[in-house]
């Protein structure tokens, strides 16, 4: 679990400060006229925050069950940010405040 976190803390960094947008779906697949109508740095952010966010709960998680020697706890912890997570980034970074309006 741990290794997961750290994955999503890299992907966090890659896309916010290694300007990997690729990472972000759909976005190599878009104009460069559709590329200039959206706000990439903040959505970026976003990422970044969220995938934060996701690893801190799944650390937290294993650190808990660790503790409490359930490992259950664990996996609440995990799929907890993932189902969290993953619908809020989708549902947040296709909002009207990243679009740039012209």
């Amino acid at each position: 679990m741990i290794g997961i976190a750290l994955l999503f803390i890299i992907l966090g960094i890659l896309i916010k400060y290694g300007k990997m947008y690729f990472l972000i779906a759909g976005y190599n697949t878009m104009s460069k006229e559709e590329k200039e109508k959206i706000d990439i740095q903040g959505i970026a952010t976003l990422f970044r925050n969220v995938l934060f966010g996701m690893a801190l709960t799944i650390t937290i998680g294993y650190f808990v069950a660790k503790s409490f020697e359930n490992s259950t706890i664990e996996n609440i912890a995990f799929f907890a940010a993932i189902i969290i997570g993953v619908p809020y980034l989708l549902i947040a970074s296709n909002s009207k405040k990243y679009k740039i309006r012209s």
